[in-house]
């Protein structure tokens, strides 16, 4: 018998006896019979998906600053209190704008709170050259420029998954200017909570330059690969799940427009990766205090103005394990930890409870109207 936790030792005893009981080749038909099973249902919510009228036709509010293949959104209203919002490099912005129910900048903008979202696009020839230090010091740094040129300071910044290390960087520099800091599913300890899928990703980094170097930056099958190893069997769960659903119920839209988003995503600039895969996850830089942008050190104790870390108990991406330790790094940071997953954090059915009216609630307490 394999050897088994002690806690699990009776009911594998148990599992067993009864198959014991069992002849071998009924026990193998009932085997297939389950995986042709699963199989077909895995393979009718990918039709289903597949076949979905839904399109995303939500319109982009007014773009008020651009430089390269960067852009800056202006959610409105005017006279908002002004939060600066970062997303992630690898996935489109519009995440956090996916449907005109699904929305959390609309919902801010709603409440009085003005967001004005970066929008990084997929790198251009000038985009495919540049390191973290290039998007912070550089293209980050003149956006926030470009906000604060259109509202009168301080401002509220935002940032979700990587886009939370950018914006916590952006934040220590320009601390004179930023009102209050949110970080959304953002890691700090990249080998806490999953090792070895911090191990699998820092491999990456060594043959990067050869694998990658004609084409200027990491493709977004690989990125996605990525996320695919975080968790293998997510796919198999969530469209298993899709088939049996009413195509016609939110929870459907929902899921084809988080599907579209996901599959519509963009390459990594060769540089960018490798400071992620090498720096972040092979030397885990920003938990040693070895991480640093323009020569300064990302040092989150020297962040004295209020913090919010949401770290989702679900969160296969970024465990709660790699992003609590920044919420203990931050001197006056809050944390919360909803009952969601990394992307369920901006789009599920309980997120505008769980998290966007506590984020709105703390924006409003901690980023003054102008």
């Amino acid at each position: 018998m394999l050897p088994w936790k002690p806690e699990l030792e009776p009911r594998a005893e148990e599992l067993a006896r009864a198959l014991d009981a069992v002849e071998l080749r009924d026990f193998a038909e009932a085997v297939e019979s389950e995986l042709a099973q699963r199989a077909d249902r895995f393979a009718a919510g990918i039709e289903a998906y597949r076949r979905h009228p839904y399109r995303r036709a939500l319109a982009d509010p007014p773009e008020i600053w651009r430089s390269g293949t960067t852009r800056l959104i202006d959610y409105g209203p005017e006279h908002g209190r002004p939060v600066l919002v970062v997303p992630s490099l690898i996935n489109r912005a519009y995440v956090l704008d996916l449907a005109a129910d699904r929305s959390l900048l609309r919902y801010l903008a709603a409440r009085g709170i003005r967001p004005l979202l970066v929008d990084w696009d997929k790198p251009g020839e000038t985009e495919r050259q540049f390191d973290l230090t290039a998007y912070i010091a550089g293209r980050l740094d003149a956006a926030f420029e470009a906000a604060l040129d259109r509202v009168r300071g301080p401002i509220g910044v935002v940032g979700y998954c990587m886009g939370g290390l950018l914006a916590l960087a952006l934040a220590l520099r320009r601390r004179r200017e930023v009102a209050a800091l949110g970080l959304l599913a953002t890691p700090w300890d990249f080998q806490a909570g999953n090792e070895a899928y911090a191990r699998f990703v820092a491999a990456l980094a060594g043959p990067a330059d050869i694998t990658f170097g004609p084409i200027g930056w990491v493709p977004t099958d690989m990125l996605q690969t990525l996320f695919f190893m975080a968790d293998p069997h997510l796919a198999i769960r969530k469209f298993s799940r899709f088939a049996d659903l009413d195509p016609n119920t939110p929870e459907a839209l929902n899921f084809v427009a988080t599907e579209d988003w996901l599959n519509d995503g963009v390459p990594l600039a060769l540089p960018t990766a490798k400071d992620c895969f090498g720096g972040w996850y092979g030397e885990n830089q920003p938990v040693r205090g070895t991480w640093s942008i323009a020569g300064q050190p990302v040092a989150p104790g020297h962040f004295d103005r209020p913090a919010l870390v949401i770290a989702p108990a679900r969160d296969r991406l970024v465990p709660p394990a790699s992003a609590r330790p920044l919420a203990a790094a931050l001197p006056k940071a809050t944390l919360i930890e909803p009952d969601l997953g990394h992307i369920g954090l901006i789009v599920a059915g309980r997120a505008p409870a769980q998290v966007w009216a506590p984020l709105g609630d703390w924006l409003e307490r901690h980023v003054p109207q102008p």
